[in-house]
């Protein structure tokens, strides 16, 4: 959500930001290794690229779904592709909802975790960024968030899993770190994630992820008063309504790329 369009009119994401760094890192890799390949008697040089057809990348996500959702109509489809790397984001929209049933969303998540990592997949989880420290009326969140990190950052220490911490990252105190809904990374903010996620990778990191934007100018009251009225209207509201509906988002939307197909 909410970052710059692609061609074909979806959201970038930095998940489509992370599969171009990693599909210029295999074809790198595959030309380096092709160049060194002795040719053979008649002189050719071996195949133009792996046996696999290059770096493959799906995308299963889609915006609004719950850890149940995810569990019942993503995890399934994600472990039977057999990927080396899956990166999953999870359970915030359940601590965002009142009444959440942690245990329950600690234990769907968990069982997500164990059947990725048995189909042999290396699995990259987050911690939620602290919206307490830009948000007005977002303490109540922060015991459940709070757990979950905790959570999150237990299942790291096994094998084959690797976290991404946004939590201890102040840069998202900075609002211009997040769409005009406050809920959506901005294009900056999809950009920093992405390097998080390459560095936790253990890639050379580009820039520092974590630092803090250059110092600006803070809005007026005025200002603030508007944007505050315009939130309440645009995004407060019709997500309170959808609440009370029992209706997502993301109702009735397909994933981005439901198919492990080669990247580009």
């Amino acid at each position: 959500m909410c970052d710059d369009l692609l061609p074909d009119g979806h959201y970038q994401g930095w998940a489509d930001r992370v599969a171009r760094a990693l599909a210029a890192e295999h074809a790198e890799h595959a030309e380096r290794a092709e160049r060194a390949e002795p040719a053979g008697q008649s002189g050719q040089a071996g195949q133009s690229g792996p046996a696999d057809g290059g770096f493959r990348y799906a995308n299963l996500a889609v915006r609004g779904k719950l850890i149940g959702q995810i569990h019942a109509e993503q995890l399934a489809p994600a472990a039977a592709m057999g990927a080396e790397l899956v990166t999953l984001a999870g359970g915030l929209n359940d601590v965002l909802r009142p009444g959440c049933d942690i245990d329950r969303v600690e234990r769907l998540l968990g069982d997500c975790v164990r059947e990725l990592r048995a189909a042999g997949s290396t699995v990259v989880l987050f911690t939620s960024t602290d919206p307490t420290r830009r948000m007005a009326g977002s303490a109540r969140l922060l015991p459940t968030i709070l757990r979950m990190k905790g959570f999150v950052q237990e299942l790291g220490r096994q094998d084959g899993i690797v976290v991404v911490d946004l939590f201890s990252a102040p840069c998202f105190d900075d609002r211009r770190l997040w769409a005009e809904d406050r809920l959506h990374l901005s294009p900056e903010g999809h950009r920093r994630v992405a390097e998080g996620v390459l560095e936790a990778l253990g890639r050379p990191a580009t820039f520092d992820w974590r630092a803090p934007l250059p110092a600006a100018a803070p809005p007026g009251r005025t200002e603030r008063l508007r944007d505050d009225a315009r939130w309440l209207r645009s995004h407060l509201g019709p997500w309170i309504g959808r609440r009370l509906t029992g209706r997502s988002s993301g109702d009735g939307r397909p994933p981005k790329r439901a198919e492990l197909l080669p990247y580009g």
